[in-house]
């Protein structure tokens, strides 16, 4: 069986990655001169707490190409094919690391994949090539699938202060301080391996409807997960809201992690969709 593994950007929900046999590779979290591996030696909790304290960024590094190959090897003592699909390679040298390790090892099949997105945007890409491992499709069907997928993806988030875009330089102070006066919500999409700046609105709950409303110009979904950082009662909320694109028990939430949410901050909420019908895809074709 074609095994499968992706980076801890994809954010999938840990339940579903062990019910699915995905590897996951560590990224790596700095709070100034201490490191920890994302979501083994920091929990998502630990992270936001001290995101919230902290009077600087954090930074981010990819795993070292060596930790990517002694993935692919041990991997290899249970197959002969794995598809490795990563964060988009304009926004971290993690796919760049896991090339490197790739190239290291010749004795297994490594097909990789620069999926162009980030947190479940990248994962229901994995998650999508998981299911088809576990169904007994072959690499190059895989690979084919998940290409096919690729433009169906789409992800909006809506943030809820500008406070962590100013940290990160991204914003200047009077912004940032002028968004909070005003309660300014930044929307943004990811997609095609760039962050998008939407549009900006006021208030909370404008903000959350311009996210259902996203989603639902969209038309049918195959898929709908709705993300936070650390706000599980507030996505909680907007699922239910939300279900009336996607049944309720096939949404999937998923809490970010420290890529998006050392600019998004806390409280941040998206919807991360695949769409039924390419949008790019012209019916002639």
């Amino acid at each position: 069986m074609v095994k499968i593994v992706t980076d801890s950007t994809a954010d999938i929900p840990e339940k579903l990655a062990a019910e699915l046999g995905i590897t996951i590779v560590p990224c790596n979290v700095h709070f100034g001169l201490e490191t920890y591996r994302d979501g083994i030696e920091l929990s998502k909790a630990e992270f936001y707490t001290r995101l919230k304290t902290s009077s600087t960024l954090p930074t981010t590094s990819a795993p070292a190409a060596g930790l990517f190959e002694a993935t692919y090897r041990e991997l290899a003592s249970e197959t002969d094919q794995i598809l490795s699909i990563h964060l988009a390679s304009a926004f971290s040298a993690i796919y760049n690391s896991a090339y490197l390790g790739a190239e290291a090892v010749s004795d297994v099949e490594i097909a990789l994949i620069d999926s162009g997105q980030a947190s479940m945007g990248l994962g229901w890409l994995v998650i999508a090539a998981a299911r088809a491992a576990q169904a007994g499709r072959s690499l190059a069907q895989i690979v084919a699938l998940v290409e096919d997928m690729m433009p169906r993806v789409r992800l909006f988030a809506a943030l809820d202060t500008l406070e962590y875009l100013r940290k990160g330089g991204r914003v200047g102070k009077t912004v940032a301080v002028l968004g909070t006066l005003l309660d300014i919500k930044p929307l943004i999409e990811v997609r095609d391996s760039a962050v998008l700046p939407l549009e900006r609105v006021r208030t909370r709950r404008r903000s959350i409807q311009r996210l259902i409303e996203l989603a639902a110009e969209l038309g049918p979904l195959e898929e709908l997960a709705v993300l936070h950082s650390n706000a599980p009662q507030k996505a909680r909320r907007l699922a239910e809201e939300i279900s009336f694109l996607h049944p309720l028990e096939r949404i999937q939430i998923a809490e970010v992690g420290v890529i998006i949410g050392t600019h998004a901050g806390p409280n941040a909420l998206g919807v991360a969709c695949v769409v039924a019908c390419c949008p790019y895809r012209n019916s002639g074709d």
